[in-house]
């Protein structure tokens, strides 16, 4: 795992639930505003009790402060820095696995869309997501809440150069699709293989030209209205969908 830095805040009733459900040892601290009551955030004092952790209640502009303004629902906790994975780990688990997806993302900036996406991600059963170190978001509390605790399961790896580590993963039997909206055949006219790395690229510009270069195939998605194209989290989610969809008629 890469060395971690600093404390991570995450805040909301799903990640913070999920995480103590995940990870509990990781968990520093557990802040809930004075005087909120809910079902929901009786469930994460419930969920804490359970675990021996206590709770401290707080005023709401400390954790505003702390969550930087975020939709924090009156629950944050202070935790240990995202973990990444090890390549090496990936690729070790890839050459035993008879069946693996795999979500690479080339430089994906928006948290938002990279939480939407790790959520769907794990709804359809990926586990491993492939992320550059430059030039693109790591797991960040906005993340780790717009992916609604899905962060906390996922083995997300960063490398330092992406195009090498399609490379390697190609060695490893795995093949390379590319997402591109200018690609001639349909992502619904294809059957794809039992070891498939899915690369999507970032918002606004797309694949690299050396990263598209590098993908064994392309494929893009039907747009039958006016606007040319989907939001990059949207348009994942279908294709992750297209997957398990094949794989249950399999």
């Amino acid at each position: 795992m890469e060395k971690p830095t600093r404390p991570l805040v995450i805040f909301g009733i799903n990640p913070v639930l999920e995480k103590l459900r995940s990870s509990p040892e990781q968990v520093f601290e557990l802040m809930m505003v004075k005087g909120r009551e809910s079902a929901r955030l009786n469930s994460v004092i419930e969920e804490a009790r359970r675990l021996g952790l206590s709770v401290h209640y707080v005023d709401a502009r400390r954790l505003n402060l702390l969550t930087e303004g975020g939709s924090h629902q009156g629950v944050a906790a202070s935790t240990a820095p995202h973990s990444y994975l090890p390549f090496s780990d990936l690729l070790q688990a890839l050459t035993s696995a008879s069946r693996e997806r795999i979500l690479v993302l080339d430089g994906l900036t928006d948290p938002r869309n990279f939480g939407a996406l790790l959520r769907c991600a794990d709804a359809a059963g990926v586990q491993h997501v492939v992320i550059p170190k430059d030039r693109s978001v790591g797991v960040t509390p906005v993340v780790v809440k717009s992916s609604a605790g899905a962060a906390n399961y996922l083995k997300i790896c960063r490398v330092s150069n992406l195009n090498r580590a399609l490379e390697e993963l190609k060695e490893a039997g795995c093949w390379i699709m590319g997402l591109d909206a200018g690609a001639p055949e349909c992502l619904f006219d294809r059957r794809y293989p039992e070891k498939l790395a899915v690369v999507l690229g970032s918002e606004g510009e797309g694949l690299r030209p050396l990263i598209r270069r590098g993908c064994d195939f392309l494929v893009s998605l039907p747009m039958l209205g006016k606007v040319s194209s989907l939001n990059v989290a949207v348009a994942g989610g279908i294709c992750l969908y297209e997957l398990v969809r094949q794989g249950k008629r399999d």
